[in-house]
């Protein structure tokens, strides 16, 4: 479960106990049924502190995103620091969010249900989680930044991985097994196959296909990071 960090002076300690308790309630009784009055009733402020901080519901789930997004950074970082293992660490880098997330796979819905709504602060595509799109993106960059790969390969891969993330929330968040063991299995076949891809996407004879797709990609406005 993700925890916030230790409040630093008053106004952080009042925030990080209206996004805990937020977090409480969207986990007991769902995001739609939870108002900003039950939130503040139950950190135990007033209403207006509550919008002073968080304006409206979406910028808690979007704080918590943040909150997931800042762990995983965390995480991978250190295991980066002693790992040059490339399986392990894009392995690493696909399960530490799923395993961040596994206690609110709830909360994963109200995401993806704007998708269709690309100015929505909350739409998984739109301007407002573009920060958190890079961030996530800047994860599989680093993870890959060991391997000798071509420089459009090096755009590219980060970005394939980051759409492969999207997809196996989205099967996460379906997901009925126990421990959401489906899901965790096909990261695995999805990564393995990703590797041995990635031996053929290397080859000089593909760098036309590689450019045409990279294109493609930012033309679309899809290359987060690509002028790392």
């Amino acid at each position: 479960m993700v925890k916030s960090e230790l409040p630093t002076d008053k106004g952080e300690q009042t925030r990080n106990l209206i996004f805990s308790k937020a977090l409480e309630l969207f986990r007991e009784q769902g995001f739609d049924a939870t108002t900003m009055q039950d939130i503040a009733t139950h950190a135990g402020v007033a209403k207006g502190a509550a919008y002073y901080y968080f304006p409206s519901k979406e910028a808690l789930i979007q704080a918590y995103y943040e909150t997931v997004q800042t762990e995983q950074e965390r995480v991978c970082a250190a295991f980066f620091a002693i790992n040059n293992v490339l399986k392990s660490r894009l392995r690493l880098t696909l399960f530490s969010k799923l395993d961040l997330a596994k206690e609110d796979r709830n909360l994963l819905g109200v995401v993806f249900r704007y998708t269709g709504e690309p100015q929505h602060p909350l739409s998984c595509l739109g301007p407002g989680t573009a920060a958190i799109r890079q961030r996530s993106t800047n994860v599989f960059h680093d993870a890959i930044s060991q391997e000798k790969l071509p420089k459009d390969l090096r755009v590219l891969l980060p970005v394939a991985l980051w759409a492969l993330q999207m997809g196996l929330l989205v099967m996460f968040l379906y997901d009925t097994s126990p421990e959401q063991q489906r899901t965790r299995r096909m990261a695995d076949g999805a990564l393995n196959l990703t590797l041995k891809l990635l031996g053929l996407a290397k080859l000089a004879v593909l760098k036309p296909v590689r450019t045409a797709i990279l294109k493609l990609l930012q033309e679309a406005e899809l290359l987060p990071g690509s002028d790392r």
